[in-house]
């Protein structure tokens, strides 16, 4: 007998985010989105996604393994884990950045180093800057089992700092 699931999220329209750049520095966005000011961007609804920590430079992100994230393995897929990194290094990055500028990733990279079994309970997926520059910022992240620490996944990102035409 088989049993199946169902995996349901609702999503605010995250609008109010794109609007609050003109105003607001990335550093200010992540943290009224912490505090839940902002709405969270429908990646981290979908994923469940929860902000533990927000600093320049530096964001870390919660998640739940969940049976919906699992691969034919049983474990959770790669592209969940690679999910929350992208998120974590690109944040980490949108952190850094004063009001107006945008970011787009160029390049990601993620090494695996451990399956995340089902039942692995909360991953901590933290990102954090290594270089910040006017049009190229680069950022690493870890993703790590919460009760343990055990690293599971990291991360590297190339991201092209968008400035605002004029």
């Amino acid at each position: 007998m088989t049993t199946a699931g169902t995996h349901t999220f609702t999503w605010e329209d995250p609008s109010p985010v794109w609007l609050a750049a003109a105003h607001l520095s990335g550093l200010e966005i992540w943290r009224a989105v912490a505090r839940g000011e902002l709405p969270r961007p429908p990646i981290g609804a979908s994923m469940d996604f929860g902000i533990d920590a927000v600093e320049e430079g530096r964001i870390v992100f919660r998640a739940t393994a969940a049976p919906w994230m699992l691969n034919p393995l049983g474990s959770v897929h790669g592209g969940a884990i690679a999910t929350l990194l992208d998120s974590a290094v690109g944040c980490a990055v949108h952190t850094t950045l004063p009001v107006g500028v945008a970011y787009t990733t160029l390049e990601l990279k993620v090494n695996y180093v451990r399956a995340v079994p089902h039942d692995a309970g909360d991953l901590l997926a933290e990102g954090t800057v290594v270089h910040r520059g006017s049009r190229v910022a680069t950022a690493e992240g870890r993703l790590t089992l919460a009760d343990s620490g055990k690293l599971v996944a990291h991360a590297s990102t190339t991201c092209l700092v968008v400035e605002p035409r004029g």
